[in-house]
């Protein structure tokens, strides 16, 4: 008898809603619609100039752009490692740099080289769903911390010591700091208590920083950018990227700051999952660094900050229940379950209103299946014009549903 064929149990993850949002978005705006899409973690800005004129000027000069080392040209990662002198004040090796294609392709990497199947590695939720799945496919339980307002969206030690009382010893801890989709952050102090935790207990610490250089520090603060976890312990792994504060979505270029003792796994799993990352965008990126594209990028920031300040201040027009602070990134996380009126949860609100009204926004059951029925995520990253333009729209949706 011959055998059926089968897919592995071990790829059947949940698909991201965002995405198939978008290709109704698409499918609308092919058909004459004007939609405004505030789905996609992406500035609408795009690259830095300097970045693009580079990335011009490479194909201009006919630079053979083959394969690179695995984990990226010198250049780039001497780079990256004078980027964590110039924001942290801290020495990095570039040695201890992996240029990835992404950070997508940088989690898989440092999950593969950090975690064996069977492994129990804790996250937040609500939280990008990409962590959990990529590490169920890698055969790594996922223990998932219920961390809501009481602690910020943040992981706590309390809730780390919890969950090995329940679960038993953790590997990792995976921590996003601006978080998507909550864009909340862990302070310098949160941050050092999970360090010295993780250490103590022998737990892998996964950082991810993709929206440091995005964040809004409240009148009277402390103006510092975000604490990147290896100031505090160079056992960590940090993951960050060209996509959020550059704009770079696209170009598929990130970056992981590995520690010594998984240097030399990650440089061969490299070469044999990507053989290299995308060869002109490496090139281009050393552009990034420039002044002009730092000042380039801060400007954008500062559209963010104004777009963000308009969202924050429409959430009593918008009738809107608990939201998370969006302390970085360019997302607010809100409860709209006082206003789903006939809609049975967030993804039918979601759904009718992007009919309607032509605006896009994603249901939280993509970041929190416990809770999310009753939670949508907002992009504040397409611009101070079209936010604004959609928050009339959900007004006016609500006012009719």
């Amino acid at each position: 008898m011959q055998r059926t064929l089968k897919v592995a149990d071990r790829a059947k993850v949940s698909a991201f809603e965002v995405m198939n949002i978008l290709d109704r978005v698409a499918q609308l705006r092919a058909a004459g619609r004007d939609v405004i899409s505030l789905c996609a973690g992406e500035p609408s800005d795009g690259a830095p100039s300097a970045v693009s004129q580079r990335a011009a000027q490479i194909h201009a000069d006919g630079l053979p752009l083959t394969y690179t080392p695995a984990l990226g040209i010198r250049e780039l990662r001497e780079a990256i490692a004078t980027h964590y002198k110039r924001w942290y004040d801290i020495e990095v090796s570039a040695d201890n740099v992996a240029v990835t294609t992404g950070s997508s392709g940088a989690f898989l990497l440092m999950f593969l080289s950090a975690f064996n199947a069977g492994d129990k590695v804790a996250l937040a939720r609500p939280g990008y769903p990409a962590y959990a799945n990529i590490l169920r496919t890698l055969g790594v339980e996922v223990i998932e911390l219920n961390a809501g307002p009481e602690s910020r969206y943040q992981p706590t030690v309390e809730l780390l010591e919890a969950a090995q009382l329940e679960h038993g010893e953790l590997d990792g801890l995976m921590l996003a700091s601006p978080a998507n989709p909550t864009g909340t952050m862990a302070s310098g102090e949160e941050l050092e208590a999970l360090t010295t935790w993780c250490k103590d207990q022998g737990v892998r610490l996964i950082s991810d920083e993709i929206y440091h250089g995005i964040d809004y520090p409240e009148a009277g603060t402390d103006t510092r950018r975000s604490v990147s976890a290896w100031e505090l312990d160079t056992d960590t792994v940090v993951i960050s990227s060209f996509s959020k504060y550059w704009g770079m979505t696209g170009w598929r270029l990130g970056w992981a700051l590995v520690p010594n003792d998984m240097l030399a796994t990650v440089d061969a799993l490299a070469g044999n999952v990507a053989l290299c990352a995308p060869a002109p965008a490496q090139y281009a990126a050393l552009a990034a660094f420039t002044d002009d594209a730092y000042l380039e990028a801060e400007v954008r920031v500062a559209e963010f900050a104004r777009t963000r300040a308009a969202v924050l201040n429409s959430i009593d027009r918008l009738g809107w229940g608990e939201y998370a602070p969006a302390d970085g990134a360019f997302y607010l996380y809100a409860d709209v379950g006082s206003k789903l009126g006939s809609h049975a949860n967030s993804a039918a609100y979601c759904a009718a209103l992007l009919e309607a009204e032509g605006v896009a926004i994603v249901p939280g059951n993509d970041f929190d299946h416990v809770k999310g029925d009753t939670h949508v995520r907002l992009s504040f990253a397409a611009g101070y014009e079209s936010v604004t333009e959609a928050i009339e729209r959900i007004v006016r949706f609500q006012g009719d549903a």
